[in-house]
């Protein structure tokens, strides 16, 4: 199968080219994070590795494009700009939110291309079927503000900035319902295999219950727990990248030694 692509690949991912043939990673944002948050990742995969980073509508070069309602419509918007290819399956890696928007792009590009998925990795989230329920979109802004604190992903400075907020606390929002709300498909599995990630301190997932992803595919399943909280991948950059590089095939094996 030819690669597939739509005129929407240019709104919805940031493509960092790599060599001819490169193994593909597709990077999905966490709750009220852009495309950014995935920055430090080109120079280390680069140009081994083919990297196409989600851009969610909202927020930097997409603010004034208006959010998604529901993970249905996101997902939906995603798969449909990605390269699917047999011959060049592409890996995912989702962080938070994002590990869930990954998930539920794994069930579709399997779905449209079968062969067209190498492997899902996801991060610092409960698997879709035991994640606990929460409310927090519905918080007041400044009970929001706190969590997202208590979270360590945003800087004081947007935080504590009256204007920034103003900005920055709709998107927070609306991601928040968008993954509260979301409720997947009763026993939908994949047949990639999974790898998951997690910090050892995280405050929203506990190491323990990210054994439970082993139960969306009928792959292989690996974990890794590395020291730090939900934003412990800020301070192991080197360490994760190294792991996810790994998983991509012989260039990725040989940038992960």
């Amino acid at each position: 199968m030819t690669d597939r692509t739509t005129t929407a690949d240019g709104r919805w991912t940031r493509r960092h080219p790599a060599r001819p043939g490169a193994p593909r990673l597709v990077c999905f944002p966490h709750a009220g994070g852009g495309a950014s948050a995935y920055r430090g990742w080109v120079e280390r995969l680069s140009p081994e590795a083919e990297l196409l980073v989600v851009r969610y509508p909202g927020r930097e070069d997409r603010f004034e494009d208006p959010l998604v309602p529901d993970m249905a419509t996101l997902a939906d918007s995603v798969t449909a700009a990605l390269p699917l290819s047999a011959e060049r399956p592409l890996t995912l890696f989702g962080h938070s939110m994002g590990a869930a928007v990954a998930f539920e792009v794994a069930r579709r590009i399997e779905a449209a291309c079968p062969g067209g998925l190498a492997r899902l990795c996801v991060s610092g989230r409960p698997a879709p079927h035991a994640a606990p329920e929460s409310r927090a979109h519905l918080l007041p802004d400044e009970d929001l503000v706190e969590d997202l604190r208590a979270l360590a992903g945003t800087s004081d400075a947007i935080l504590d900035d009256p204007d920034f907020r103003a900005l920055f606390l709709p998107v927070v929002r609306n991601d928040y319902r968008l993954i509260e709300t979301y409720r997947p498909v009763p026993g939908a599995r994949i047949t990639a295999p999974v790898s998951a990630f997690c910090g050892t301190e995280d405050p929203h997932v506990r190491p323990e219950e990210m054994p439970r992803w082993r139960e969306v595919t009928s792959g292989a399943f690996t974990l890794r727990a590395f020291p730090g909280g939900h934003f412990y991948l800020q301070d192991r950059l080197d360490e994760i990248v190294a792991e996810v590089a790994g998983l991509l095939g012989p260039a990725g094996a040989a940038l992960a030694g």
